[in-house]
């Protein structure tokens, strides 16, 4: 499994679950988290993305249309679709994450 698949899997169980403090610690305490064309973020820092979540929680699971160590096409189970660009600490947390939304 990649671990993009990985970061969409531990995603999609937050999701389920409600447990975003376990999904934010796949972050580095330093990491970024951007978002393109909607009014929210950055967020910089684990803290912020861990409150960032728990305060505004997505509701929808993802789908990989295309998966990519780097760059990944996913679509939401509400039906939209998306691209995520992820870059990755070298002890495999992750670095940066840029959502876009179709």
């Amino acid at each position: 499994m990649s671990r993009t698949a990985d970061h969409v899997d531990a995603f999609n169980l937050a999701v389920t679950t409600g447990d975003w403090h376990t999904f934010a610690d796949r972050f580095a305490t330093d990491a970024t988290m951007r978002f393109v064309g909607v009014p929210v973020g950055p967020f910089e820092g684990r803290t912020a993305v861990a409150a960032a979540y728990r305060e505004n929680p997505p509701a929808e699971t993802m789908t990989l249309l295309e998966d990519g160590d780097e760059r990944a096409r996913f679509r939401w189970s509400g039906g939209g679709t998306g691209s995520m660009e992820l870059r990755w600490a070298p002890d495999g947390a992750v670095q940066a994450l840029t959502v876009s939304f179709d």
